[in-house]
């Protein structure tokens, strides 16, 4: 994959361009906190012109990527959305992909620093199907917004076969076949609703014309990470480790289908999910913003016991995996933690030589898996009334 052009949005007043995983488009435009409310609003838009895009086409293409994902796909109607994920044969998430079908090609959306592998797996994969898969990273450009309809804040969804590529979020559902760990009475993914629309890259001169026009509202990654992170939502680039598996994230609420054919990992996917527990869960931190410090990727989260002699004892039981700074709930983080540590406990976290304190509001409950229902059978011996 050929490095992405330099975006015009960064040519805005006020761009700041991120760095780390978002390099390459805007982490704000001045006033990340009124870029959350705009992008909320449904006024603005987020380059993530950064993004990876891949197609899929030929006649085989859905059943190909049925076979071998984590989704069921075989039925995606066009102009639908999903997303699926590719995994080991341990169950241990790969790549995370956000798919829409028009009919003709299949449209991978991915972070960019993942396209070159799975491009290359892809390839190796195909054997004597009747499939093609294309880099259009070059052609197309990924925008996103929060906004009822894309033509709301002036994007134009590319349609190269005429189906518009605007990819939603399932995130907001638990999608059909899919499960969810998190019981709180209230999920904040139902105010999630995002698109991310495919659009020409030579359209984004004009995307940047319309904001310098006031006809839309910019905002940058730091924006969208924070409402990202409130709506519990993981992401491949921050949330996943090598260790990963989809329980932990709750990510069997949108991309796995549990009741589906056979495909790579999915043995694990469902003796965990039926038989067994993850070893590690995701959790929102409400952290404490005394001394102004944002924990950031890696950080280490320490849970506090109390010893029978009067002392502190601490020990590390997770990673901070993102983290911002919301307009309304303040700094907060996502982490993966072992699945034993109470939801009670007091959680610090290590950061710049500074232990920020945070309290942990459950995604994933220590009691996610075992759910199925095994019959116990009568011990030896007992007989069981009427036989």
């Amino acid at each position: 994959m050929s490095p992405a052009p330099v975006s015009p949005l960064l040519e805005l007043d006020g761009a700041v361009q991120a760095d780390g995983l978002d390099a390459g488009v805007a982490a704000h435009y001045g006033n990340p906190m009124i870029e959350q409310r705009r992008l909320l609003a449904g006024e603005a838009v987020v380059d993530l012109s950064n993004r990876g895009v891949l197609g899929v086409a030929g006649p085989d293409r859905l059943t190909w990527l049925n076979s071998i994902s984590s989704q069921e796909l075989r039925r995606l109607a066009p102009g639908e959305s999903t997303e699926t994920l590719l995994l080991d044969p341990n169950g241990r998430i790969e790549y995370a992909m956000a798919v829409v079908d028009d009919g003709v090609e299949t449209w991978l959306i991915l972070e960019a620093g993942e396209l070159p592998g799975l491009h290359a797996w892809l390839d190796r994969m195909r054997f004597t199907l009747r499939v093609q898969v294309v880099d259009h990273s070059l052609a197309y450009a990924v925008i996103g917004t929060m906004a009822a309809e894309p033509a709301a804040v002036h994007l134009v969804p590319a349609a190269p076969n005429g189906v518009a590529l605007a990819w939603r979020d399932p995130w907001n559902t638990v999608g059909n076949g899919g499960f969810q760990y998190a019981d709180a009475p209230a999920h904040p993914a139902a105010d999630w609703h995002w698109t991310e629309a495919l659009v020409p890259r030579d359209w984004l001169p004009a995307l940047r014309d319309a904001v310098r026009a006031g006809t839309v509202a910019a905002a940058g990654t730091l924006a969208l990470e924070a409402l990202r992170i409130a709506a519990w939502r993981p992401r491949r680039a921050t949330e996943v480790d090598e260790k990963t598996l989809p329980h932990e994230l709750d990510w069997l609420r949108s991309a796995v289908h549990l009741s589906k054919g056979c495909y790579r990992g999915q043995e694990t996917v469902a003796k965990v999910h039926n038989l067994g527990h993850p070893p590690r869960r995701l959790v929102l931190l409400h952290l404490d913003g005394s001394d102004a410090v944002l924990p950031v990727h890696g950080d280490e989260v320490q849970a506090t016991k109390k010893l029978a002699d009067g002392e502190t004892e601490r020990r590390a039981v997770g990673v901070i995996t993102s983290s911002a700074r919301h307009h309304e709930l303040g700094p907060i983080a996502l982490a993966v933690i072992k699945r034993t540590v109470p939801a009670d406990v007091t959680l610090h976290v290590q950061s710049q030589g500074i232990s920020v304190a945070a309290a942990q509001e459950v995604i994933v409950p220590q009691s996610a898996g075992s759910v199925a229902e095994i019959p116990r059978l009568p011990r030896l011996g007992i007989r069981t009334p009427g036989r």
